[in-house]
């Protein structure tokens, strides 16, 4: 891990266990978020979106304990996405 890593983890406080409890909560939002995105007939893009961009955010600290660079890569994709999706749904809200 680098010095900048493990600053990061010692500031956030998280153990171990902690970053993995985190890693497989952000999968399970991740995975709930598609299945409801996928089955429901017209699902709310606040609830997508934003269990996608919460999902993202648990994974990424649970990287940041137990680096891959390729899937840090991947969540600040899976985030932006996310915002990207609330943004739109925000605008679409106002009209």
């Amino acid at each position: 891990m680098s010095a900048y890593l493990a600053g990061v983890t010692a500031w956030l406080g998280l153990s171990a266990l902690v970053a993995n409890f985190c890693g497989f909560a952000g999968m399970a939002f991740i995975i709930a978020a598609y299945a409801y995105a996928t089955g429901a007939a017209s699902p709310n893009p606040f609830v997508q979106h934003g269990v996608n961009l919460a999902g993202a955010v648990l994974l990424t600290l649970s990287l940041l304990v137990s680096l891959n660079p390729a899937s840090l890569v991947l969540e600040g994709f899976w985030a932006a996405i996310a915002l990207w999706g609330l943004g739109r749904a925000l605008a679409r809200r106002g009209r």
